[in-house]
């Protein structure tokens, strides 16, 4: 007797968050697709949803017996939604009653060649897409990955059932004496049950790669990649197959107890080594520690235990999890594969205040885990570095272990945390972040603790750099080919590279955050996270508006703007300052003749006295935001609006002026000037100061306080040297310095040939396809997850960065 599949609904789980196949097809031209319709009628399509592509059809395959009884009940389901579909379809249901008939009827003769059919058609809908959203690949295998476990599920339930048929046969014969029959039932029983483990044990695989797919994703969180943490349907997964082991071995038990022991040691051992690997991988960190951590400072984690509510229902004493923070090599030791994990770590590299806890369940999560809600790290033991590995180098993990018996074993459970580094002073958390990005950003899914490549694609930086750039500014608006044209100069130390020189560029660790730039006394990692962090506290509206052109280099800027008018601007970040924004604009004399002057940068401290748009409003020099329009009609949301004094005081504000710009305020006395930042003399040929109207706060009435003036910072052409710089506290070399002389402030960089610049913001003639891919590693893992033939072979960040219209918080918008 065959048995019957039970559990199938013809839905697939866990799948509301990964956008499905259908709800790019439904809005897409339909003349797209009548290659792949082929007779099949659109208005049968159209009624039929996304339930279509939630079917096995790639799975099923003829010559199994499973699979035939899969076609059998998937077609049922298939007749049972069309018939729904005519009750409700009104002008369209002879259509749809006329298909129900035709699927009957082919069923009858050639039920394959329906699963066929509709295989055929899934796959051309999800080519056709791809081909215009790229981007939507590893959304649409995450959908298959689901398909794919529930189809093995029901497989491995269908074997499970075979074999529970089969025992029951062996009972019978047994009871009946029927002695002949023996020895034929127990080998079909054995060659079932061998089966059913071989299923169990694939299906089982999945969900650890899986798992692990769930990890990856986390650890991608931490450098701003969307992230799903829920745990349950992973969950419902461990708990599936669990349960199936348990009843697996229920019956092998019983079969050797009924007769001789004939059934193979083999079967016990595979089911005490599934089990027990299952519930060493179910325990997690659901909540992870910081990444850099600061000694003497509380820190939180929580852990995840997902066969808690099936292993410790019913225990007298809740086990304790403790917290412990150890070593990278430490860390290689405890999860290499030989390892043994019979005792818990009782050494550490650090002392953890706070570090115990106990697992508790939680009903209305369904959830069993503990918080650790008050840990603090007191001191932390610095380990034999690695060549020149500086201590913001090095990497520590916390590792939360507890110790659980069931079923007559006891089990070490561990969670290792994501790495971490250790400071103890704040000037080193920027260091800190750049190792812990690093590692975030390259990082196999599956490694040992906790290697990192030390050199990586280009292409790959340009998608890490781009998504840390939008999470910590909390934009949508990306960084540009470009942007990441000028961040490989600027890395590179090469200010001639073209785009065909990046396609197979590697960038080291050394290039990215040890060695200072050309020039300069920061490295790139440093300078970059400077324009991340006045963005993300001063700049974000007006970046993500469009206002800035942020990554540009002068030279690029002097092309842009050389042959507009007078007053046309533009803003861009400071490459020789760390977390600064620079003004750069065009002077046209009578004749004509023009100057391109870049004042100079603001930092924080200034944006906070007063915004970028009120700066801009001041500037009278500025009239013209190149190719946005009018100062006034972009900037005016984001001037300030000053109102009446409710208590009688006459209001104040701050001007802002560049030197040489009011000829009347700069010949005021040195009495009348306030600087608010001293001089930077490594730049001779500017000067720098704020000229304000009055302090920042307000003054009494009557106050002698009119119009302070003093100098701001200008990068331009023809201007003189500063009176600071004439100054004999701060002599000069004649020798690059005559007097009375005046400078060509503009900087001997090389030219770039700007041939290729095409666009109004310079957009060169290039395909960015074929660089700068986004998306991540975890589209190949399931490739590996599914193994299937019909599954894309997609390489290691195989998609590129394309202006396709999907936003790109979709690109991983699909963890369940």
């Amino acid at each position: 007797m065959s048995p019957v599949i039970t559990g199938y609904n013809g839905k697939a789980a866990n799948m509301a968050k990964a956008p499905s196949v259908w709800s790019y097809v439904s809005k897409m031209p339909q003349e797209h697709f009548e290659k792949v319709y082929g007779g099949f009628p659109p208005k049968i399509r159209h009624y039929l949803g996304d339930w279509l592509e939630n079917q096995p059809w790639e799975q099923i395959m003829a010559g199994d017996s499973f699979c035939i009884e899969m076609a059998n009940t998937v077609i049922s389901k298939l007749v049972e939604e069309l018939e729904k579909v005519a009750k409700s379809c009104g002008s369209d249901k002879h259509l749809v009653i006329q298909w129900v008939e035709n699927v009957k009827a082919i069923a009858q003769r050639e039920p394959m060649s329906i699963i066929q059919s509709f295989k055929t058609i899934c796959k051309g809908e999800m080519d056709t897409v791809l081909k215009q959203y790229p981007r939507l690949n590893m959304a649409f295998q995450s959908r298959q990955e689901e398909v794919m476990f529930n189809f093995r599920s029901l497989k491995t339930q269908y074997k499970v059932r075979q074999t529970e048929l089969m025992q029951e046969s062996l009972k019978h014969a047994m009871e009946n004496l029927q002695f002949s029959d023996l020895s034929s039932l127990q080998n079909k029983w054995i060659v079932l049950a061998k089966e059913s483990l071989t299923n169990l044990s694939t299906l089982q695989e999945q969900t650890i790669k899986r798992i692990n797919i769930w990890k990856r994703q986390q650890q991608m969180a931490g450098n701003g990649a969307p992230f799903d943490d829920s745990l349950l349907p992973l969950q419902d997964r461990v708990e599936l197959i669990f349960g199936i082991y348990n009843k697996l071995f229920a019956m092998i038990r019983e079969v050797n107890e009924i007769g001789q022991r004939w059934v193979p040691q083999e079967f016990f051992d595979q089911i005490n080594t599934g089990s027990g690997a299952l519930i060493k991988s179910s325990f997690l960190v659901e909540k992870q520690p910081p990444q850099v951590l600061k000694t003497q400072t509380k820190f939180q984690a929580n852990v995840n235990f997902m066969l808690g509510s099936r292993i410790l229902t019913g225990v007298s004493k809740m086990p304790m999890i403790k917290a412990s923070i150890i070593t990278e090599k430490r860390a290689q030791e405890l999860f290499e594969p030989s390892a043994s994990t019979s005792e818990p770590v009782m050494d550490g590299t650090g002392e953890i205040e706070n570090g115990r806890s106990v697992f508790e369940f939680t009903q209305a999560t369904r959830t069993c885990g503990a918080a650790f809600k008050n840990m603090l790290l007191k001191k932390i033991k610095r380990c034999e570095r690695k060549g020149s590995e500086s201590v913001t180098e090095e990497k520590c993990a916390v590792l939360f272990e507890a110790k659980i018996n069931f079923s007559g074993s006891t089990y070490i459970i561990q969670a290792l945390s994501l790495p971490l580094v250790v400071i103890v002073h704040g000037n080193q958390d920027n260091n800190a972040k750049a190792t812990i990005l690093w590692d975030n950003a390259f990082s196999e899914i599956v490694r040992r603790p906790f290697y990192v490549e030390e050199k990586v694609p280009w292409r790959k930086m340009c998608s890490t750099l781009n998504m840390k750039f939008m999470s910590e500014v909390d934009t949508k608006h990306e960084l540009s080919a470009d942007h990441f044209w000028f961040l490989a100069q600027k890395v590179f130390g090469e200010n001639g590279l073209s785009y065909d020189d990046l396609r197979e560029r590697t960038v080291s660790w050394s290039q990215f955050n040890k060695e200072p730039l050309r020039e300069r006394n920061f490295t790139f990692w440093q300078w970059f996270d400077g324009v991340v962090d006045l963005t993300k506290k001063h700049l974000k509206e007006y970046w993500s508006n469009g206002l800035i052109m942020g990554f540009v280099s002068k030279q690029y800027v002097h092309k842009l703007l050389s042959g507009e008018p007078s007053g046309t601007f533009l803003l861009r970040f400071s490459d020789s300052e760390i977390g600064g924004i620079t003004i750069a604009h065009v002077i046209r004399g009578e004749d004509g003749s023009g100057q391109i002057q870049n004042i100079q940068p603001f930092g924080a401290k200034d944006l906070q006295i007063l915004s970028l748009g009120d700066r801009v409003k001041d500037l009278k020099i500025c009239t013209y935001l190149y190719k946005k329009g009018s100062k006034d009609e972009v900037f005016e949301k984001y001037y300030r609006n000053i109102g009446s004094s409710p208590n009688g005081y006459k209001r104040t504000t701050i001007v802002v002026k560049v030197v040489g710009d009011d000829p009347e305020g700069s010949q005021k006395s040195s009495s009348d000037s306030v600087p608010m930042e001293g001089i930077d003399i490594q730049q001779p040929l500017t000067s720098r100061t704020l000229s304000y109207t009055s302090p920042p706060y307000p003054s009494p009435v009557g106050s002698p306080i009119s119009h302070i003036s003093t100098p701001q910072h200008v990068y331009g052409h023809n201007i003189a040297l500063p009176p600071l710089m004439q100054s004999s506290q701060y002599p000069i070399d004649p020798t690059l310095f005559p007097p009375n002389t005046r400078y060509n402030s503009s900087p001997a960089y090389p030219l770039v040939d700007s041939s290729q610049w095409t666009s109004a913001y310079g957009t060169p003639n290039f395909n960015t396809v074929d660089c700068l891919p986004r998306e991540s590693d975890i589209s190949e893992l399931l490739d590996i997850i599914n193994n299937d033939s019909h599954m894309s072979n997609a390489s290691y960040f195989g998609q590129p960065i394309i202006n396709d219209g999907i936003p790109m918080q979709q690109d991983s918008d699909w963890t369940n």
